[in-house]
């Protein structure tokens, strides 16, 4: 998906700023002392979510103050909400009615949310606005053809479109108004990261004519809408309906079968940081659930993916017996954030009493990260047996307490689009299990940690 390939084009340079990369490099055998009885482990941490190409899509079928779903007339409007990060822009669609296949929307590309140096874009947007044919039907006279909504025996019942491409409205019948005498279209900014659309019809009963001699208004139906960074998430000028639902909602005002796939791709894409790893005879080596952060790395690595001052803190506390560093993708020549689809591995010696800590950024964040519980994983089963498999279910979500928390994915103070380390709002709390209203994913939905022996 060229969306996708857009996003981590993007990201993932301004990640790499945060990585630390020098005197970094994975310890394979720990540095700590070695028991008769020790065994070989390896930790695998897969990054198991799904790349998004849309951080955002919806429907709007709900006039403004009415309680059910439906088309607008002269004076209707519909309105809807929706986050957005810089570089977002957004495209919608909505049925111009008294057509065949005619759809009001932005080109392509979609509107830009943010401007050149990064700030919110409001204002009337219906200068960027355009009639589009989806190319899926035969044109009629606008407002009298028989395989129109307002007088067709059923959904899709005219004939194909000889020129089967998205286009500008034709003007076949010179009787198209202009965009501005049907729809007005407003875009507000209302929180650093949140937007408003309103599209209002300001059709009248006198704005379409036909060749019958009469006149009538242009209802608008309901649409989609999406934000996105890459062009064209809708259609593709001078391209056939790729075939996703645009046809239903430019001939019938139906936009559930379109705003299915848009949402089946749509989320936040995660991506996990490098982190550190201890083996251990005492606990907490990384932090103390409850307690403020000790000042030695974990604030770098929950807010900025850097491990660098933490991994050295750790290296000489006592009761840690061995640790380091995972900051290569498996598979990779250079360090770095960990991608859908991609593991770090890191490997270590352990004896019976010993414990196993890591901690990995949630890098959509603005401090949390990734860990068991601080008193870390035993590797060793009561009879003496090491542990392997599948531990995910031992990983908890965790906010360092560092910085103040914004919406995940979203936040301009999250590693991917702050503009330098370090540059949220202090929070000065205690590390302690997330809970700050926000929406995260499962933990199995984002990562996979599974322990072998060799």
């Amino acid at each position: 998906m060229s969306a996708i390939k857009l996003f981590f084009k993007s990201v993932i340079p301004g990640l790499l700023g945060f990585v630390f990369i020098a005197g970094c490099s994975n310890d394979d055998n720990g540095s700590g002392p070695m028991e008769v009885a020790s065994r070989d482990f390896t930790v695998t941490v897969a990054n198991i979510s799904e790349a998004r190409a849309f951080s955002g899509s919806g429907i709007f079928n709900t006039p403004v103050g009415a309680s059910q779903p439906g088309p607008i007339g002269p004076g209707g409007a519909y309105e809807f909400s929706f986050s957005a990060a810089p570089g977002s822009k957004l495209s919608f669609a909505t049925m111009f009615v008294p057509s065949n296949d005619f759809f009001y929307g932005t080109d392509e590309n979609g509107i830009e949310l943010f401007d050149g140096s990064g700030h919110q874009i409001s204002g009337d947007m219906t200068p960027m606005i355009m009639l589009w044919d989806a190319g899926t039907e035969m044109n009629q006279e606008p407002g009298l053809g028989m395989d129109q909504p307002q007088r067709q025996s059923g959904p899709n019942t005219g004939a194909a479109d000889p020129i089967d491409q998205v286009r500008v409205a034709p003007d076949d019948f010179n009787n198209l108004p202009v965009v501005n005498e049907v729809i007005q279209v407003t875009l507000t900014a209302t929180a650093p990261t949140e937007f408003k659309l309103r599209i209002e019809n300001v059709s009248s009963s006198t704005t379409l004519h036909t060749s019958d001699g009469n006149s009538q208004a242009v209802p608008l139906a309901p649409g989609v809408w999406v934000v996105h960074q890459d062009a064209a998430p809708i259609f593709m000028e001078n391209q056939m309906d790729p075939g996703d639902g645009l046809e239903a909602l430019a001939e019938d005002g139906d936009p559930g079968s379109l705003f299915s796939v848009l949402h089946a791709e749509t989320g936040v894409t995660n991506l996990l940081a490098p982190g550190v790893w201890a083996v251990h005879s005492t606990a907490d080596p990384l932090f103390s659930a409850n307690q403020p952060d000790r000042g030695e790395g974990l604030e770098a690595l929950a807010e900025d993916g850097n491990p660098g001052m933490l991994s050295t803190q750790i290296a000489v506390r006592a009761g840690v017996l061995g640790s380091g560093v995972f900051n290569m993708p498996d598979g990779s020549s250079q360090p770095g954030p960990l991608l859908p689809g991609h593991a770090y591995s890191f490997s270590f010696s352990a004896a019976a009493g010993e414990y196993l800590s890591f901690a990995t950024m949630f890098v959509q964040s603005n401090d949390l990260f990734y860990a068991p519980g601080g008193g870390g994983i035993d590797l060793f089963e009561a009879d003496g047996q090491p542990i392997s498999g599948d531990v995910t279910s031992l990983m908890m979500l965790w906010d360092a307490g560092t910085e103040v928390n914004e919406k995940p994915g979203f936040g301009l103070h999250q590693a991917p689009r702050q503009s330098a380390p370090d540059s949220g709002v202090d929070e000065n709390g205690n590390v302690h299990l997330v809970n700050d209203g926000y929406s995260y994913p499962a933990n199995s939905e984002v990562l996979q940690v599974t322990i072998s022996v060799q």
